[in-house]
């Protein structure tokens, strides 16, 4: 298998040439574009086909939220990943909404980049840690019904309209919590190929392509407590 090919979507020209190092001294990945706004930035994904667009989000003529759905839309096969220094619930949500497979902030090191890239590019969806627990704190701040009655209906008529199962539900609030397969695997006492298996099943229930968006799904109908 060859390199994969990375778009780095980027205004500021510091950061765009040490990422270029970056890159450049990391085997198995290889810059084939840069673009300064998010204009470009879509003209260049859907001319280069890269394995992986580095998307930063405050983008001059076009952000990084409105290219990152116009890509998606236009190449779902193209991963997304956000490269920001904002972390606010609403850039996070709205860029998960449009399609990102992966956010990282800034701050990450260059190994975390690295494994975000290729996690992303092989369909493993990637939160930053922070982001994660920003994700995981939306979920618990949910509202309580005070009425057990009417909060059990209403859970189980979110369950019912996807069809998950009990067990289903107990993997995607771990998925929620960022855990891998071994991880859920261990903690519910089942093989691994069983809880790749729910986590497929999830995955096809939901309407979802990757672990991201089960996450922002669950979180948007109130699928787990």
């Amino acid at each position: 298998m060859g390199s994969l090919k990375v778009l780095l979507v980027e205004d500021h020209t510091m950061v765009r040439l040490g990422l270029a190092l970056v890159f450049e001294n990391t085997e198995g990945i290889k810059l084939v574009g840069e673009a300064e706004n998010g204009k470009k930035g879509v003209e260049l994904a859907l001319k280069l086909l890269p394995d992986v667009v580095l998307m930063d989000i405050g983008l001059p003529e076009m952000d990084g939220i409105q290219a990152t759905k116009l890509i998606k839309n236009s190449n779902p096969k193209i991963k997304v990943l956000i490269f920001t220094s904002r972390d606010s619930e609403n850039d996070v949500f709205d860029s998960l909404a449009a399609g990102a497979d992966g956010y990282i902030m800034k701050g990450a090191t260059e190994e975390q980049m690295i494994s975000a890239i290729k996690a992303v590019a092989e369909g493993t969806a990637w939160l930053d840690p922070a982001i994660a627990r920003l994700v995981l704190s939306n979920v618990k701040k949910q509202p309580i019904v005070n009425k057990e009655n009417q909060s059990a209906s209403s859970n189980n008529k979110a369950k019912n309209m996807y069809g998950l199962t009990d067990r289903e539900i107990e993997v995607l609030a771990l998925i929620v919590e960022g855990q891998n397969n071994e991880q859920i695997a261990k903690n519910l006492v089942i093989t691994l190929s069983t809880a790749k298996a729910h986590v497929h099943s999830i995955l096809q229930k939901l309407y979802v392509e990757n672990r991201t968006q089960a996450t922002i799904q669950a979180v948007k109908e109130g699928l787990i407590k």
